[in-house]
């Protein structure tokens, strides 16, 4: 297989320069930079106003190409922004590219979300139960299977022993997640709907007031477990502002507890993994969603969950 070759500066200057008129920048060219989050699309800012997506091989290019067509599908559904490509084609062959309005905003990283941006949220999981599974499917969007949040919890055990003895997490907080409320958790035959499996807080678009704009990156989007986006959403913004947007959005107590413990495991494994790495760049970030997902909410026992309303 021929190595795709490995964008540069002045590949994307060049390629942005031939689709915008006045090349972005007057004669200089157009400011490019990269972005730091995302990089496996090999993804650059042009000037204040664009971002140029490249797919760096075959397999980024059809999770672009698929994301192109969802993200059709999908703005009538939602209440706030998805990307709006002003140009398309391959930067190389058979590597696509697209050249993106940019969502005005900052990161979820940036900015506090507001009460009125949790009805944002709400929004969008609500808009994105609607959207038809099968619509999606013939796209090519994945059916993903849900995860056991019994094996989740006996791997994050182990992280947050690892965490203990490094004096960064109580890993006897762990302790009230049991195993038979982890059974009990497990997600439902019937509730898989179109979820965007990776809303972390880089890829939502948070303005100064904590309004939530947009949402970037679709190209992980999967029919599967709605806990999955709220497991996010606890990481993202934190785990109150997550229950309480899933609840807006007619979630009930099964799937917003599911989401919950899908997150704190999932934050502690992943601290544990980079400390071990001694992935210093990503501590500080780990971190935060570390301490996000431990954000105590009022819903915080595991009761009897057979009534109906809490499978929603």
């Amino acid at each position: 297989m021929t190595q795709a070759p490995t964008p540069t500066a002045d590949t994307v200057r060049r390629l942005v320069s031939s689709l915008l008129k006045d090349g972005g920048g007057g004669a200089a060219g157009p400011e490019v930079r990269p972005v730091a989050e995302g990089a496996g699309h090999s993804t650059w800012w042009v000037g204040g106003r664009h971002v140029l997506r490249l797919a760096p091989d075959r397999e980024a290019a059809l999770r672009q190409r698929r994301e192109l067509r969802l993200r059709e599908v999908l703005r009538p559904y939602l209440p706030v922004a998805v990307p709006t490509s002003v140009a398309q084609g391959e930067w190389a062959p058979g590597l696509p590219y697209t050249l993106d309005t940019k969502v005005p905003g900052g990161t979820g990283e940036d900015h506090d979300v507001s009460a009125v941006g949790e009805a944002d949220l709400a929004g969008l999981l609500g808009g994105l139960r609607e959207v038809p599974a099968r619509q999606a499917e013939t796209l090519g969007v994945p059916r993903v299977a849900p995860r056991s949040l019994e094996a989740l919890r006996r791997a994050a055990q182990h992280a947050a022993e690892r965490l203990g003895a490094a004096d960064e997490f109580d890993p006897a907080r762990l302790h009230q997640l049991t195993g038979a409320a982890a059974v009990q958790l497990a997600a439902q035959p019937g509730t898989a709907v179109l979820v965007h499996h990776d809303l972390r807080g880089e890829h939502l678009v948070v303005s100064a007031d904590g309004r939530v704009r947009g949402v970037l990156d679709w190209t992980a989007a999967a029919v599967g477990d709605p806990a999955e986006d709220i497991a996010g959403l606890a990481q993202a913004v934190g785990s109150p502002a997550a229950v309480r947007a899933a609840t807006l959005a007619g979630y009930g107590a099964r799937p917003c507890l599911r989401g919950l413990w899908l997150a704190r495991c999932d934050a502690a494994a992943r601290l544990a993994e980079a400390l071990q790495s001694r992935d210093t760049d990503a501590l500080p970030l780990l971190r935060l969603r570390l301490r996000r997902a431990w954000e105590a909410i009022l819903l915080e026992r595991v009761t009897d969950l057979r009534g109906g309303d809490a499978d929603i």
